[in-house]
């Protein structure tokens, strides 16, 4: 995004590259075809069942007036219209938990005025969003979001992983009240009484944790070794929605002795209820609020303006992180102004506004990389196999993937044709391939496994595009005439649900992974190594790893202690946008500019799996840890059986070629490179006949199996 604070034109500049992709967003969603629908399914549940689980809690904190019929009907809403005519497709929009603590913060002052009351609350609440979007308004046209830009991945990680706290919170509050009375109901009844409550909180337990477990498999199912592969497909892409059924359909099964209220399900008013309609109505009451409170409700507009800047915004941004690879332009400008004019749609109309949500908008953008990842291995493995058919070589196996990936990449009309390609392949293919005697000899499945290999060439991309979008608000929309089905869900499903969706939003988190690096033993450290792992893992010492990842903790727990804050609590964006100056002003005074680079990147970069084998004391020094017997004790018996792991060598046959005496001569380039980083996390010297690299000078060993008192001491 260009950085503009010249009123429009942000906004401008925004419309004109929107517009030239507005076309290929339609029929790029259309072209996938049925497939479009696992993300949508998947994103769907993702922004259903927050909106109907914080509209249950609106409906107890305003005394019935905002119910979940509101809540869903403005997810539809403003999801239907941003589709149609917004700037990022990609962007989820849906009412989130930070309007509800307002909106429960404005009832909570209105109703104790005389002169407002109840019965004026939302015609109050609508003037609180007709200033809200004004002052949205007002800082779209002066390009204000151009300061996101300042935003790294320092506050775009520390937000993230803020909502995914907030969210299991959520969860693990609705599971203590399952074993509570709930408010305004009589607490005489059967089932309140003691023995049956706790029955509803063991039998709450057993739903949510089972529907965590089940839905964090499924996602999995594709690894799965049973199973024909449509069906794997199938329970990956619909898994969670079929877990969200299997689950509501056993809580049935005790239901001829328990009593009707065991387990507990959602509770709101159909939306032909007599007096459902009132707020639709409210812009006729809007005059009749007394004048001094439509301008004091200037000040809570001001809190939720800067609330909505910021969580649209960042929301926005975590769906098009870098790594995500788009190639379309932001909208961050535009769709800051389309906003303001869905907030006061929303406030004339009585339901609460919607704005980007967190981690709905990210979680989208995933998906729709695993809708892109599944349309290309299609085609190439179509490619691989015909290739392996005509007999071609390795070479000329990749060059026919490599043409069939770039038709597969259809350049916008003002854009050059994509100059991105696929990886490079392995090393163990290529030297696999110069086994067979030599290197443009026709190739097999034995040496270029076609549907492990093309998982590893192809790079992340996305289908971007805005049919999903629309079609997961509408079917939003849909739950408001589907509510008597709705209200057959337990609500210990959408608790577990809640959990769901904070972990499955921690992967790709390099704040997390951090975290867990810091819990893992100096002895099991070189465990990271062996599996794909973030790039800072083998230039930074480990000890500044530590220092930068509990300072980011702290300021991680002292924004969660903020929202706790009744009042107040609705302003811990602001100790998020405080990170700017920090991170520009004070962390390069405490820590190396490379670190830092490396630690707060704007891209997530990963280095591949290495193998990393112990070495003895000599080789890395008397400081370095090691595994302890039992652990490689461990590692050497079976699970099951608890007997010695036995390693058989391949076997022989006819068919089997002979393997080169010195395959080197015909190895590719790369292979033979010498990487000082790689060695030296090894505990290997360099070789005096290939000389240093040029970067070997600048190159410390790692810290990774030393622990930070080992590292002090150095």
């Amino acid at each position: 995004m260009e950085a503009t604070f010249i009123p429009f034109q942000g906004i401008k500049n925004d419309l004109d590259g929107r517009l030239k992709c507005y076309h290929q967003d339609w029929t790029g969603g259309f072209k996938a075809g049925f497939r479009i629908l696992a993300p949508t399914t998947y994103i769907f549940f993702a922004s259903a069942i927050p909106v109907i689980s914080f509209g249950e809690q609106l409906d107890r904190n305003t005394d019935g007036v905002l119910t979940a019929v509101q809540t869903l009907a403005s997810t539809a809403l403003c999801g239907v219209i941003h589709s149609i005519i917004g700037g990022q497709p990609l962007l989820i929009l849906g009412v989130a938990e930070p309007t509800v603590i307002m909106y429960t913060f404005m009832f909570n002052f209105a109703k104790d005025r005389t002169d407002l009351g109840r019965n004026l609350f939302l015609a109050w609440a609508g003037w609180v969003c007709v200033w809200t979007a004004a002052l949205l308004f007002f800082l779209a046209i002066l390009g204000a979001c151009s300061i996101i830009n300042r935003f790294t991945r320092l506050a775009g990680e520390l937000f993230g992983l803020l909502i995914a706290m907030l969210f299991m919170q959520q969860a693990i509050k609705g599971l203590v009240d399952e074993f509570r009375i709930p408010k305004r109901e009589n607490p005489k009844l059967i089932e309140f009484i003691p023995s049956w409550r706790l029955a509803n909180g063991m039998f709450a337990l057993v739903l949510s944790f089972g529907l965590i477990m089940t839905a964090l498999r499924s996602r999995k199912a594709r690894s799965w070794r049973y199973g024909s592969g449509w069906l794997r497909g199938l329970i990956a892409d619909y898994g969670v929605p079929i877990m969200v059924l299997a689950w509501t359909a056993v809580s049935y099964i005790p239901a001829g002795s328990v009593p009707h209220g065991i387990p507990r399900r959602l509770f709101s008013p159909n939306p032909w209820s007599p007096g459902a309609y009132e707020n639709w109505t409210v812009i006729k009451q809007m005059l009749d609020v007394p004048v001094l409170y439509i301008l004091g409700a200037f000040i809570p507009a001001t809190m939720i303006a800067v609330l909505y800047y910021f969580d649209h915004s960042v929301a926005s941004q975590l769906a098009q992180q870098k790594e995500f690879n788009l190639r379309k332009p932001p909208s961050f400008h535009y769709d800051l102004l389309l906003l303001g004019f869905l907030t006061l749609i929303c406030g004339l109309i009585g339901i609460p506004p919607s704005n980007g949500v967190i981690p709905q908008s990210p979680m989208h953008t995933k998906s729709l990389a695993t809708l892109k990842h599944q349309l290309l291995r299609n085609r190439l493995v179509a490619t691989a196999r015909q290739s392996i058919r005509l007999n071609s070589s390795l070479g000329q196996l990749y060059g026919n993937m490599q043409e069939a990936y770039q038709q597969m990449q259809t350049p916008l009309i003002y854009q050059q044709p994509s100059a991105r390609g696929l990886k490079e392949l392995k090393e163990s293919t290529i030297q696999a391939a110069a086994s067979m005697g030599h290197i443009d000899a026709p190739v097999d499945e034995t040496v270029f496994d076609v549907e492990r290999e093309i998982d590893d060439l192809l790079p992340v991309e996305v289908k971007e595009q805005r049919l999903s979008n629309l079609l997961q608000a509408m079917m939003v929309g849909g739950c408001v005439a589907a509510m008597p089905i709705l209200k057959m869900i337990p609500t210990s499903v959408l608790w577990g649900y809640f959990a769901f969706m904070a972990i499955e939003s921690l992967p790709g988190n390099q704040f997390w992974e951090r975290i867990l690096l810091l819990f893992t033993a100096p002895s099991r450290r070189y465990k990271v190594l062996e599996e794909y792992h973030a790039a800072f893992v083998e230039t930074v010492p480990f000890k500044t790893i530590a220092v930068f990842t509990i300072f980011q903790t702290i300021y991680l727990l002292v924004c969660f202690g903020i929202t706790w804050i009744p009042i107040a609590g609705v302003l811990f964006p602001l100790m998020i946008m405080l990170l700017v100056p920090v991170r520009q002003y004070i962390l390069p005074k405490l820590f190396k500019g490379a670190h830092l680079q490396e630690l707060d990147a704007a891209e997530h970069e990963e280095s591949p799996a290495l193998p990393f084998n112990l070495v003895t004391e000599t080789e890395l020094g008397s400081r370095a840890s090691f595994a302890q017997e039992a652990e490689i004790l461990d590692e050497m018996v079976t699970r099951s059986r608890g007997e010695i792991r036995r390693v058989c060598s391949p076997k022989v046959t006819s068919s089997t070629a002979t393997p080169m005496k010195d395959p080197t001569g015909i190895q590719s380039p790369r292979l033979s490179a010498y990487s000082p980083r790689v060695s030296e996390l090894r505990g290997e010297r360099s070789p005096t006949s290939v000389g240093r690299s040029p970067r070997s000078s600048d190159v410390r060993p790692s810290k990774l199996g030393k622990s930070p008192s080992d590292s002090t001491s150095n």
